[in-house]
């Protein structure tokens, strides 16, 4: 990091002494993981300044947002309206929650046989390693699964929280549910924020995220092209980074990797061999420093060129349509595109499957690694219906579960390397 940001740490009441044993372990996986990389674009110079400042230039950018009377959400979920909080001059992040670091601390009041990313932002918060967690004047949750909402209860004894609630089935009826929690959220919002929500700055706010959505969705256009331009691995880091960057340079910066990756894919440069064997993943969402999977995957020569995740195309995948004349006509428009986002946590849940069809069909990838995070029980049982539905289209599929920890990185290069064989 460029400053010493040691006294703005102290202020926010970290432990110090972890936080520099957390900020160690990220020094040190970084570079082996992403700089390595041989022939990477120059535009993820960005990226990688973004993450050596990833508790150090950003947290300041919040706390003087802070200063000057403005508020910060931390979310943990797609579904939480960005678009409302930017148009109160507000500002969302998403939490840290892809590390074992935390979850010792997490352990203590949690149980252990609970999903690793709730015992991860759990243990963020009361470990007091996570700058985030501290600047943020709420933690906006969401009732997704069982875990995550009896989470939220004690983490509410610890720090302010605003649960919305996630209807499980979509019809007319649990359309307008979604659509009421949304209308409290906003009225919370600003309450929160002592902003007046209009048309004009909603309608700025949506605008604002969907060029965001635009510039991934032009960037993952690009990973199909043969040879392969940029790594996944790279790509997975740009989808974490979107949830707390700030979204006006943020989609600079992946529309200028993008201008640049365009001439890689004239010139027919790539980071791959032309010949690399392709996958896609699906599953459960890769939480900033979870890279295990795409690391393994791709130190083995195997190009991973789709996520359909939460941190992948269910983020991006979907724009709000913007042309609403009133503010119901707008949140009308927010309710829409979520229902659009294929969540696990939805009954019955084909239009999930069909996604991960249409991905692989389009990406020209051989075959599907279907990652689960253990205990995490909706995607758990769904890979039921995945299976069966892609052994039925033919499509071959690899289905792992794993955890936050290393331990069973020579089991995942295992099994990873006998399905890329049988392809």
């Amino acid at each position: 990091m460029a400053e010493d940001y040691r006294k703005m740490w102290a202020g926010l009441g970290l432990d110090l002494e972890k936080h520099d044993k957390l900020l160690g372990i990220l020094g040190e996986a970084y570079p082996q993981f992403f700089l390595s990389q041989q022939n990477r674009p120059e535009g993820m110079e960005y990226f990688d300044f973004v993450i050596s400042e990833i508790h150090g230039l950003r947290v300041k950018e919040l706390l003087d947002h802070k200063e000057k009377g403005g508020k910060i959400f931390g979310t943990f979920c797609v579904y939480v309206p960005d678009e409302i909080i930017s148009a109160l001059n507000g500002i969302g992040v998403g939490l840290c929650a892809g590390t074992d670091f935390s979850i010792p601390d997490a352990e203590v009041d949690l149980p252990r046989n609970l999903c690793p990313l709730i015992k991860s932002f759990y243990g963020f918060k009361v470990g007091r390693v996570c700058p985030y967690f501290e600047a943020c004047d709420v933690i906006i949750g969401e009732t997704t699964c069982d875990g995550k909402t009896k989470a939220y209860e004690v983490l509410g004894e610890v720090h302010p929280t605003f649960v919305m609630e996630i209807p499980h089935r979509k019809n007319e009826e649990t359309m307008k549910l979604w659509r009421s929690e949304i209308v409290k959220f906003a009225r919370y919002a600003e309450e929160l924020t002592g902003e007046k929500l209009t048309v004009e700055r909603l309608r700025a706010g949506i605008k604002l995220h969907n060029e965001k959505r635009r510039a991934l969705q032009r960037l993952h256009q690009l990973r199909r092209a043969e040879p392969v331009p940029v790594s996944g691995k790279d790509v997975l880091l740009i989808n974490q980074i979107a949830f707390y960057d700030d979204p006006t340079r943020f989609t600079g910066s992946v529309n200028k990797l993008a201008d640049e990756v365009e001439k890689r894919v004239a010139a027919g440069e790539g980071v791959f061999p032309n010949d690399a064997v392709k996958l896609i993943t699906t599953g459960t969402p890769f939480a900033i420093p979870n890279w295990k999977l795409h690391h393994v995957v791709e130190s083995a020569g195997v190009a991973i060129v789709g996520e359909e995740s939460c941190v992948g195309s269910r983020y991006f995948d979907t724009l709000v349509d913007d042309s609403g004349e009133t503010l119901d006509e707008l949140f009308d428009a927010l309710a829409e595109r979520s229902f659009k986002i294929h969540c696990a946590c939805f009954t019955p849940n084909d239009a999930r499957l069909d996604d991960i069809i249409k991905m692989y069909r389009g990406s020209g990838a051989a075959g599907v690694i279907n990652y689960n995070l253990s205990f995490c029980t909706p995607y758990l049982v769904e890979n039921y219906h995945i299976e069966k539905r892609l052994a039925a289209e033919g499509i071959p599929v690899l289905t792992l579960e794993s955890d936050y920890g290393m331990g069973d990185v020579g089991q995942l290069q295992t099994r990873i390397g006998a399905f890329v064989e049988s392809l």
